[in-house]
Parts: C-alpha cells; sequence; structure tokens
C-alpha cells in the first residue's frame, strides 16, 4: 500500500475538481480525501495500491471537462492508513 500527496495546479475551482477526483477515487476503492486550497490550487490525499493511484493521478491530470489542469504536483510515500473512505474536505 502506497500514499498519494498531490496538489493539481490551473483552473481547478468551481468546475466540479473535487467532487470528479472523490468519485473516481471511490470508484477506484482508494481512501483519502480531497479539498480546496485558498491559493486557488486542489489538494488531494489517497492510499492505496499503486496501479489505482497511477489511474487517480492520470484522472487528476485529464480533470472535468470545465478544468483546465496545467499540472499535478505528486509526492509518493509509504501508506499510513487511518484513512476510511474517500471524502471532500474543508
Amino acid at each position: 500500500m502506497e500514499r498519494l500527496h498531490g496538489t493539481v495546479h490551473g483552473d481547478v475551482q468551481g468546475v466540479g475538481f473535487r467532487y470528479f477526483l472523490m468519485r473516481e477515487a471511490q470508484r477506484l476503492g482508494l481512501h483519502g480525501w480531497v479539498r480546496n486550497r485558498d491559493d486557488g490550487t486542489v489538494e488531494f490525499v489517497a492510499e492505496g495500491g499503486r496501479p489505482e493511484l497511477e489511474r487517480l493521478r492520470q484522472a487528476a491530470e485529464r480533470g472535468p471537462r470545465m478544468a483546465q489542469v496545467t499540472r499535478v504536483d505528486s509526492q509518493w510515500s509509504a501508506a499510513t492508513g487511518g484513512l476510511d473512505s474517500f471524502d471532500l474536505t474543508g
């Protein structure tokens, strides 16, 4: 099990990005959270298998139809646990 901590840059707030990412993570069986940040980015943490996390990262790079993603910063580490589902925060 691994942990992916991502920050999505671009026009990613007010376009349903958090809900899009939450649905993708739930579909992939991942645990974690997603939130808007004050600087206009979207931040997420997800834990699960590497293949599913890679698919989530690819979904974040694509985003929903109205989003304009310029980049996704990713940090990988070992899973720490304690995440029961994938939810919206903040």
